[in-house]
């Protein structure tokens, strides 16, 4: 991998590590929000609920547009719009008396930048680069950015709100621009063929890979969905035991909380780096990777001291860690660079689907017990291990040199 590509990805890697600090930046701070407005739970939850639900509906025709326009050019004015979102809350929640819609039409804002920003980033690096270990490894670095991010957004969120509350606003447009900045004079997207084929001739023949594909391509959409409902329904259930039960809060509950989610990062960048371009090896890590998930929250279940609970959230943390640029290289290296972006982006709207459904559900099972988190939680990830081991099924040994010599096949066998 060359300097100049070296470049590219670091600046890819910020977009993901961008959204994600200008979203889960704010959950620390949720309490401090309801408080300062006077709104209820429910009200404060639609800060985050109402930029995810923005961003699902939004990336698959993000997705579209990347494919038939460029990637670049869909990123950079997402980025822009992303910055700008959250300027609006940032300035209502300094100037308006009553701040609370002006807020929530930030976030909405925020959304739709993010729908076209950080989704885009998988099918660009699978564009950038021909060899399958490169697509993995600048896969793995772009999820350890965005683990990164999940790594230091309690901490920054947590840390900004003791000095004033809406601060956390304000850092959204200023990391927006650094990362506007670095994709636009670093990324050099690569030269776009001239499209041929029409609107309908484009939608039959994404209609086609799914009806080809769409065995192993559902199955990665849910395992993408199922890890992000279980990350994010942990921590949160994790940020409120740390609260209620151990009364640890502030800057102290954001470093525990980033424990585990340090260990995903650091799992992510060496998974990314190892796994090459050898899908049997993607499939053995990923069935690893849900296999280590599914018992850690076992172990959980008969022993949840708080050393043991944040000692088995950390091996649940590897597990999703290698099993996250698995899953992106299977899902880029598998498709048509022609539909990539439009492929890959119902993967990104699945994960944002779980990153979504995962507090509220928590939220509901901590009602009936901590135990109907730890069986939701493995039974789940049993769930994800069940499906990555019945239908993803890597390629045998001729078909993978077939595919070598004929690169517009699909690298998945669907049957």
């Amino acid at each position: 991998m060359g300097q100049k590509k070296k470049l590219d990805l670091l600046a890819l890697s910020s977009v993901p590590l961008v959204m994600t600090l200008g979203n889960s930046m704010l959950i620390p701070v949720l309490p401090s929000i309801e408080k300062e407005l006077g709104i209820s739970s429910f009200q404060v939850s639609l800060i985050i609920t109402v930029y995810s639900i923005v961003a699902i509906i939004l990336i698959p025709i993000a997705g579209y547009l990347s494919d038939r326009l460029g990637r670049k050019l869909v990123m950079v004015p997402c980025l822009i719009i992303a910055g700008l979102g959250g300027a609006v809350s940032a300035w209502a929640s300094w100037k308006i008396n009553d701040p609370f819609m002006w807020i929530i039409f930030g976030r909405v804002l925020q959304g739709i930048g993010s729908a076209g920003a950080a989704p885009v980033v998988i099918p660009l690096i699978g564009d950038m680069f021909e060899k399958d270990e490169e697509i993995s490894a600048g896969l793995g670095l772009t999820e350890t950015a965005n683990t990164g991010g999940k790594v230091l957004s309690p901490i920054i969120g947590a840390f900004l709100a003791t000095f004033i509350w809406f601060l956390p606003f304000w850092f959204i447009p200023f990391f927006s621009l650094v990362s506007v900045l670095l994709v636009f004079f670093l990324v050099k997207s690569p030269k776009k063929k001239k499209e041929k084929q029409s609107i309908k001739e484009f939608f039959h023949q994404v209609g086609k890979v799914f009806k080809s594909s769409g065995r192993w391509l559902y199955t990665i959409f849910a395992v993408g969905c199922i890890i992000m409902f279980v990350l994010f329904g942990v921590l949160f259930y994790l940020s409120d035991t740390l609260e209620k039960n151990y009364h640890i809060n502030g800057v102290t509950k954001g470093l525990l909380l980033a424990i585990p989610l340090l260990a995903l990062s650091i799992s992510s960048y060496v998974s990314g780096k190892k796994i090459g371009n050898n899908k049997h090896l993607m499939k053995m890590v990923t069935l690893g990777g849900m296999g280590l998930l599914a018992v850690s929250f076992v172990a959980i279940r008969f022993q949840h001291e708080f050393l043991f609970l944040l000692s088995f959230l950390v091996l649940s943390g590897i597990g999703i860690g290698v099993s996250l640029p698995c899953l992106d290289a299977l899902i880029t290296e598998g498709i048509e660079k022609e539909q990539r972006g439009t492929i890959t982006s119902f993967y990104s709207a699945m994960r944002f689907i779980g990153v979504a459904a995962g507090p509220p559900t928590y939220a509901f099972l901590m009602g009936k017990g901590d135990h109907m988190i730890y069986y939701v939680s493995g039974g789940t990830s049993l769930l994800a291990f069940v499906l990555v081991l019945f239908f993803i099924r890597p390629p045998g040994k001729e078909e993978e040199e077939k595919d070598k010599k004929n690169k517009g096949e699909h690298l998945l066998n669907p049957t």
